[in-house]
């Protein structure tokens, strides 16, 4: 606790994760009002957005299901795997037979791929629990920004380009990061690059722990936790469809002050469970970012 009061932080530097084009104003607000209503005690500090939506044009994500082939049932399969392992009786059934239509898909063109990925991610998002709490109308719309998280492992310059601009945002101080989705593989890679001070890291509904995708790509390796990192709090849902299960903290190695990630469950209500601002607003959450800050 002396390390984070002595470096005070001097922003909240926010990343989003997968989804579509963001006004990165506008984004900025909504996170801040979900912090407000799970607390009624944080500080006023310049707050800074990272947004790299822009990244992900239009044309390109109609088109990353198929330039991504290669990788995304690698994706849905171990997120349908995910799911398995807490599967009641009445939904292991369905989630057994997505798999069996996942074990052929190798053989497939690259068309016939994205449409039985399609198929079975629709399958999932219609589960109990997923379909309160689903934010995608449908699987191809869950595919296409899942192949956000392939593009981005492709390392052809675009991880470069976005962790680029939270190399910026972290320039001028001490900085506690709030991390959503993709933007927590984002910032893990990127506060290894980090000369600052980042008293915390709050990582929401991360993919990090997906180890057949995810893990064994994440740069450098053996993935570590950043050594500019004071504290990394790691929450999740379980109605997240995305979130890798509860492993970070069992694979995470410690940096040379013994930090290591500390996960939590938090359980969210109503629809658009994976948002941010629903993380966000879970008291458990936004007290610990308004603590780190004050």
């Amino acid at each position: 606790m002396d390390y984070v009061v002595a470096n005070r932080p001097r922003q909240l530097v926010f990343v989003h994760g997968i989804g579509g084009l963001r006004d990165a104003m506008a984004e900025r607000e909504r996170w801040l009002a979900a912090l407000v209503r799970g607390t009624a005690d944080l500080p006023s500090v310049e707050t800074r957005f990272v947004d790299y939506s822009s990244e992900f044009t239009v044309s390109e994500a109609q088109g990353y299901a198929e330039a991504e082939a290669d990788l995304l049932p690698e994706l849905v399969d171990e997120l349908v795997a995910e799911l398995s392992e807490e599967a009641a009786l009445s939904t292991s059934r369905v989630l057994a037979d997505a798999r069996m239509q996942l074990s052929g898909v190798a053989e497939q063109g690259p068309g016939q791929v994205v449409r039985t990925l399609a198929n079975v991610l629709t399958t999932v998002l219609a589960l109990p629990g997923l379909r309160e709490a689903g934010q995608w109308a449908s699987g191809r719309a869950l595919l296409g920004h899942l192949a956000q998280v392939a593009r981005y492992l492709q390392r052809d310059g675009l991880d470069i380009r976005i962790r680029t601009r939270l190399y910026e945002a972290l320039a001028d101080g001490p900085s506690v990061v709030v991390a959503h989705s993709l933007g927590s593989v984002v910032a893990f890679e990127a506060l290894h690059e980090n000369a600052g001070i980042v008293p915390l890291l709050v990582t929401l509904g991360s993919p990090l722990a997906m180890s057949a995708v995810v893990w064994h790509r994440l740069a450098p390796r053996p993935p570590n936790t950043p050594a500019c990192v004071a504290r990394w709090l790691n929450y999740w849902d379980r109605d997240d469809v995305v979130v890798a299960r509860p492993r970070l903290e069992r694979r995470v190695l410690p940096n040379e002050r013994g930090v290591t990630a500390e996960t939590t469950r938090v359980d969210s209500t109503g629809v658009w469970t994976h948002t941010a601002t629903k993380y966000l607003a879970q008291p458990l959450v936004a007290n610990a970012i308004a603590a780190a800050l004050r």
